[in-house]
């Protein structure tokens, strides 16, 4: 029987390029299918390279967004200062090692390096998150709240999964094992911790970027600061002053004047008010003056000191301009936690007393010989370079603890990037007797306008129990004894 010649439909011509098989059942003719078959091959030689330029360009712009996120990721791990506590001095960037005391003995910081053995390597994102904002490890243990989790947990998601992204993809992997804790059994047992974490942390809020609930709030730009003081920043977890359990009395500032209201001491220096206290707090500093000690540690008022240099110097330097402008106008919003603080006035007595001569006052003599030099006589320093004492928060301030240990050992203004040049305080306590470092504390508590109360040589003597002392290096036959 003779076979009719198929004629393809409009649907099947369209569906010419599927397979030559395709096209040699639906086509008896030769030419038909040779030329079918050809049409087929420039089809799909012309295909191949645009399939190729899409492909490339996918993964262009995929590599650019992760590229972004994870740059976007260090920026911030670099506003939440983590090298800090994860870096030894010395160590590798991230390795963890660094040891806190604690009244119960010593922690150590982790390795949170991408390293699949001894890091964050296998971690997931939800593991990640979970160690970050909760404090609860992936084998279900609770961090130490040394981890200062209770202000992580303000962080928002897609900031959590760019800090996630920098720190599997932009960190390098270190092979360090995690140290340990030096705690005694049964202080050592982490169960309690759980407790603590249950009672005392937040739970996980991730504001997209920004808090809500207080009318200053609804200013973006004092939302964002919130958002970075309370949240990354962790401001509180130093300024913030805590309870015998050891919780924050407040995690923000709509919980209670108690925030950022100066902490208690850490490694013998005592974190300063944040809130506006015109002479204890920074009641006195213009938004520009909190950027620019942000920026440089050091403005009109005062110099950064003990763990705020490393702040600056690991972080807030690094910061942008709007993130810093942020932060400052939201700590200009926070009132005086002592409405009954008077603002500070310049009094010259003192220093026309030291012009004229006049060093009998209590302490002013040990100041003549050892501070005037670069602190000069009226008290006011020279600006952003050696720090103001008259009308300085840390002069004023209620527990000497800081002024007394920065007598003892010196301090060091390091370079940043606003402010390259490194200034540094010698040491005086080789060789200034308790008593000494009481009287000049005194004198330049009570001076030029500042109201702090005297410092006793017992108030020394336990500050000096608990720093390390320097002693200057001698030429030979030289002698330190009085």
């Amino acid at each position: 029987m003779k076979k009719k010649n198929v004629v393809p439909t409009p649907i099947e011509r369209k569906s010419a390029c599927s397979g030559a098989r395709g096209v040699l059942r639906r086509f008896r003719n030769a030419p038909k299918a040779a030329a079918a078959l050809a049409a087929c091959a420039a089809l799909a030689a012309a295909f191949v390279p645009l399939a190729a330029r899409a492909a490339s360009a996918v993964n262009s712009v995929s590599n650019s967004a992760n590229a972004t996120l994870v740059a976007h990721g260090e920026y911030l791990a670099r506003a939440g200062d983590c090298i800090a506590c994860h870096t030894t001095q010395g160590g590798k960037p991230f390795a963890g090692g660094l040891k806190f005391d604690t009244p119960i003995g010593a922690i150590y910081s982790t390795n949170i390096t991408p390293d699949a053995n001894s890091g964050i390597g296998k971690w997931s994102y939800d593991d990640f998150a979970k160690a970050v904002r909760e404090g609860v490890r992936p084998n279900g243990e609770t961090l130490y709240p040394a981890m200062p989790y209770p202000s992580y947990a303000r962080l928002s998601d897609d900031d959590m999964k760019a800090l996630y992204a920098y720190f599997r993809q932009g960190v390098a992997p270190v092979a360090q094992q995690n140290r340990a804790v030096d705690i005694p059994w049964p202080l050592s047992m982490r169960w309690p911790l759980g407790i603590w974490r249950t009672l005392f942390a937040p739970k996980v809020q991730a504001f997209d970027g920004a808090p809500s609930g207080g009318a200053h709030y609804n200013d973006a730009i004092v939302a964002r600061g919130a958002y970075l003081v309370q949240g990354l920043g962790h401001c509180g977890a130093c300024h913030t002053p805590r309870a015998r359990t050891m919780q924050e009395l407040a995690l923000t500032d709509l919980e209670g004047d108690d925030f950022l209201a100066g902490g208690g001491a850490i490694d013998g220096w005592v974190p300063s008010s944040l809130r506006g206290n015109p002479r204890t707090g920074i009641g006195a500093w213009s938004e520009e003056e909190i950027v620019q000690f942000l920026k440089s540690g050091r403005n009109l008022h005062t110099a950064a000191f003990g763990g705020m240099t490393d702040v600056v110097q690991h972080s807030t330097q690094y910061m942008t301009d709007a993130d810093l402008l942020a932060m400052a106008r939201y700590l200009k919003t926070l009132p005086p936690d002592d409405p009954k603080e008077t603002p500070y006035a310049y009094d010259p007595t003192a220093a026309s007393k030291l012009q004229s001569g006049d060093a009998s006052a209590r302490g002013a003599a040990v100041y003549v010989n050892n501070c005037m030099a670069c602190h000069r006589s009226d008290g006011r320093g020279y600006t952003r370079v050696f720090p103001a004492l008259g009308g300085n928060p840390v002069a004023q301030g209620k527990d000497a603890t800081s002024l007394i240990h920065v007598l003892l050992t010196g301090a060091a203004l390091d370079g940043t990037k606003s402010a390259p040049s490194t200034f540094t305080m010698p040491p005086f306590g080789w060789r200034l007797t308790d008593q000494q470092v009481a009287d000049v504390a005194t004198f330049v508590r009570t001076s030029w306008g500042n109201t702090g109360a005297p410092v006793s040589a017992d108030d020394v003597a336990k500050v000096r129990k608990t720093v390390t002392l320097t002693t200057p290096e001698l030429p030979p036959g030289a002698s330190l004894k009085r």
